[in-house]
């Protein structure tokens, strides 16, 4: 009977609403929600659960946090509990028809016996919502024309409570907890509706209900190649040059001021990924939302995300506004590319095809996604009606160019102003009736890595901005100034330093001569540009009307190789990477995957600072293959006579005499060993200084070909369980093939036998403890089904994959340091390659090993005899 009322007026062959039922009453904690709904007069509707049912009171202005604010609830009808679930649209002439949006959910936890307060009209409760938190109470009041189905809301006078404009939840958090979205979004996408069949996980893996997909063969695309979708992407970027490149095959879009991301779509679901690979749909999920009813199974799209003004034109600082304000509503999705789509790699397909297939998928966009248009041609005079809208620019790309990864002239971006990032290195203090902070203190990487002072900016902030801002800039701040040329004299003393973390957006008139910004002004933060990738763009000249657009490749073929010699955004010579100049620097060697000599060694570039700890001051092994991984490599140890100084040399006495290996103490020093062909690097287990005694055991977990994925996870973690009983901490990584290195760090106290006779007790208890699992049979081709646990590189002179080295192996492969954690997926083989791999990096929060080099831990005598092994003297 509790829910007839509820049934009465609803007719369930129309409305999406849940018919529900009341439930059993349940031993976990009791839930509450509220929904945002636009009826006949936007209202929230206040639903606690109580008896199997949502007890429930429309209350016309929301929640406050304002204990003085006594909102009218009035009692309606009691809800299924099913109803805590819906979000989406009631069809018209049905009761309470217009959109539903669940605004907050979570659980309550009655003060007093919740039974009797409702009847005797007051309820005590504490709320522990996603926005309401604290005390709160229902009080029936029979002052207002609703009689006694009046009552009043009411926040309790505890921690979480506010006063004035603070205490306006309702206005600061607008949008679902679930969706992200805005009312006007769920008014406007009614196919988005609650399936009253289904449970809640059910609904959220189905997704949003998605159009009808076009009909497209893309194995008749040239170029298309079935692939398994990667799992990141690095972005295209342009370079800066200084005039529109003449001729007629290039395309020509508007220069959009916003936030560049990817999306990635599988299983009904979107994730926004920002140029530095960091996953932003939290705060972009209403597109996140449209962009999963795009009529495609599975697909990676290239767009920017923007804020359109009255004027037409986009605006960053109305992005940012809108961001802080969590004003969805006036975000827009502009879609210029479609890189992947339902098990097709698009990436090498000429770009003005990619755009017709995207065309095609957008005929009929959903909310908040748009199409980006172009033009074919005619780009000065496109160039010049944009500057004459005061627009930022426009960007120029190739039209019969494949889409690769980093920055290229494939794609050119030419301004109509002068602007460009800027790293935050220190502020000064307001002066007079300023608020916050006086001016900020702007830097740009050199090529050396060191962070040059560009002057500073003082314009372009309001109050709020500087208030905001200087609560972030305290929360870095430090003694010392970041900059290699810090300003001097009474500026400095003036000064308060930050750790150069922040990327500031900043317009301009020019560069001085001395390297310093005229006139600049602030036009808000980057969130989504990493501050060591700040340097100053220098405009490179256009290519030549004579410069012909490289083709895109034919499926089954490398890509063509470059003609145009490129120069970076910071303007130095693109055959110089690390000091290194680099001989044919275009060579492919991973020509499967067109990764030229030159990406091998940008990729060693950036992860240089995390590989170099674990090679340097080592002997080392090379791999070498001068020709790229698919051609005659061959192994080196021996230092040549002529090697550059920048590899250094190490005497090493060995079983057959004194001979010298090579050792790199420097980013550099990597580079040079790629210079000369090496696409493996194998240190020894110990330093050079203390040849005799390793700081390191690896434990190489090798299984039969056929092995799945979970036994090799079971398998390592019981390595993990035994060390851990032994009291040694573990670390792991990937080696870019099958297996799986569990590595330990230890002093160098103990001597090579010693170590391998402990580590080969270990392999043998897990052989002896688990003979279905573990083999010592090194032949791979009769493990049966089993993994040989290869404890052999703990010899002096054994030497393993050093982490982060690339292998050479098809795709260009990377041995990766991992966490624990990571194994819940499968990662091995090619999922780590020099492009993920830097993407990777630039999201994570902390390295996986971070910790590696701070371990003080040895292999005792009480662990040798824990495994059975008694060291000989």
């Amino acid at each position: 009977m509790a829910l007839e009322t509820y049934r009465s007026k609803r007719n369930f062959k129309v409305t999406p609403e849940p018919k529900g039922k009341v439930a059993r009453r349940r031993a976990q904690e009791l839930t509450f929600v509220i929904q945002k709904h636009a009826a006949t007069r936007l209202h929230y509707d206040f639903r606690l659960e109580l008896n199997g049912v949502l007890l429930s009171w429309a209350v016309p202005k929301g929640p406050s946090f304002d204990p003085h604010d006594k909102r009218l609830a009035v009692h309606v009808e009691d809800h299924p509990l099913e109803y805590g679930e819906f979000e989406g649209v009631i069809p018209p002439k049905q009761y309470g028809s217009g959109a539903v949006l669940l605004w907050d959910r979570g659980t309550w936890v009655p003060k007093e016996d919740p039974e009797k307060g409702y009847r005797e009209g007051k309820l005590k409760f504490e709320l522990k919502g996603d926005k309401l938190k604290g005390g709160w109470v229902l009080v029936r009041s029979r002052s207002s024309q609703y009689g006694e189905k009046s009552w009043l809301l009411i926040k309790e006078d505890d921690e979480y409570a506010r006063r004035g404009a603070d205490a306006q939840i309702v206005d600061d958090q607008p949008n679902s907890v679930v969706s992200g979205r805005a009312i006007s979004d769920i008014a406007a996408d009614p196919d988005r509706l609650w399936h009253s069949n289904k449970s809640v996980a059910e609904n959220v893996k189905a997704g949003p209900i998605r159009k009808a997909a076009p009909r497209l063969d893309l194995a008749k695309i040239e170029g298309a190649r079935k692939a398994r979708m990667p799992e990141l992407i690095e972005p295209q970027l342009a370079t800066l040059v200084k005039d529109v490149p003449p001729g007629e095959g290039w395309l020509h879009e508007m220069k959009y001021d916003g936030y560049r991301m990817l999306c990635r779509i599988e299983d009904g679901q979107a994730v926004m990924y920002s140029r530095s690979g960091k996953d932003w749909t939290a705060k972009f999920a209403a597109i996140a939302q449209s962009a999963a009813r795009l009529p495609v199974e599975t697909a990676w799209i290239d767009g920017e995300v923007v804020v359109i003004q009255a004027d037409g034109r986009s605006s960053f600082q109305a992005l940012q506004n809108a961001l802080s304000d969590q004003d969805s509503e006036k975000l827009y999705y502009y879609l210029f590319d479609l890189l992947y789509l339902n098990g097709f790699d698009l990436r090498p397909v000429a770009l003005i095809e990619r755009k017709r297939v995207l065309h095609t998928l957008l005929a009929k966009p959903p909310l908040r996604l748009k199409e980006s248009t172009h033009i074919e041609g005619s780009g000065r005079e496109f160039f010049t009606n944009a500057c004459d809208l005061k627009l930022e620019g426009i960007i120029s790309k190739r039209a019969a160019a494949p889409f690769r990864g980093g920055r290229s002239t494939d794609w050119l971006k030419i301004k109509c102003a002068q602007r460009q990032e800027m790293v935050i290195g220190g502020f000064t203090d307001p002066e007079r009736s300023r608020k916050g902070f006086g001016a900020l203190l702007l830097g740009v990487y050199e090529p050396d890595g060191s962070l040059r002072y560009s002057g500073k900016v003082g314009t372009g902030f309001d109050d709020a901005s500087l208030t905001a801002l200087r609560h972030t800039l305290d929360k870095l701040e430090q003694k010392q100034p970041p900059f290699a040329n810090p300003p001097t004299g009474a500026e400095a003393r003036r000064s308060h330093w930050v750790a150069p973390r922040l990327v500031a957006e900043v317009a301009f008139t020019e560069w001085t001569d001395d390297g310093t910004l005229r006139h600049p002004s602030f036009q808000g933060l980057r969130e989504d540009k990493q501050a060591s990738e700040v340097v100053r763009e220098r405009a490179a000249a256009s290519p030549s009307e004579t410069a012909a657009a490289e083709p895109a490749p034919v499926r089954g073929k490398a890509p063509a190789k470059r003609a145009v010699k490129t120069r970076t955004s910071a303007g130095e010579d693109a055959d110089v990477v690390a000091g290194i100049k680099l001989s044919n620097p275009t060579k492919l060697l991973y020509p499967e995957a067109g990764f030229s000599k030159r990406d091998l060694a940008l990729y060693y570039q950036a992860v240089g600072a995390f590989m170099l700890p674990h090679v340097q001051d080592r002997p080392l092994t090379l791999v070498r293959c001068p020709n790229g991984w698919d051609k005659q490599c061959f192994y080196q140890k021996h230092a040549d006579a002529g090697l550059p100084d920048v590899i250094g040399r190490v005497k090493i006495t060995d079983s057959s005499g004194p001979s010298t290996y090579m050792t790199v103490d420097s980013v550099s020093g990597i580079v040079a060993l790629l210079q000369l062909g090496a696409l493996e690097i194998h240190p020894w287990g110990s330093r050079a200084s203390k040849q005799d005694r390793p700081d390191r055991i690896i434990f190489d977990f090798d299984p039969d070909d056929g092995l799945a994925w979970a036994e090799l996870v079971q398998a390592v973690h019981l390595l993990k369980t035994l060390l851990d009983e032994l009291g040694l901490q573990s670390f792991l990584k990937t080696t870019g093939g099958k297996g799986l290195h569990v590595v330990i760090p230890i002093e160098p106290t103990v001597p090579w036998p010693t170590i391998k006779g402990f580590t080969k007790a270990v392999a043998e208890l897990l052989m002896r403890t688990f003979p279905d699992r573990f083999t010592s049979n090194i032949a791979k081709a009769k493990r049966g089904g089993k993994i040989f646990v290869d404890y052999l590189r703990n010899g002096e002179g054994a030497t393993a994959i050093a982490p982060y080295s690339i292998r050479a192996r098809a795709n260009a492969p990377v041995a990766t340091p991992i966490d624990w954690d990571e194994l819940r997926r499968e990662i091995r083989f090619d999922h780590f390659n020099i492009r993920s791999v830097q993407t990777r990096l630039r999201r994570l929060k902390q390295d996986p090993w971070a910790a590696f080099d701070s371990i003080r831990q040895s292999v005792t005598k009480t662990m040798m005899k824990q495994v059975g092994y008694t060291a000989t003297k």
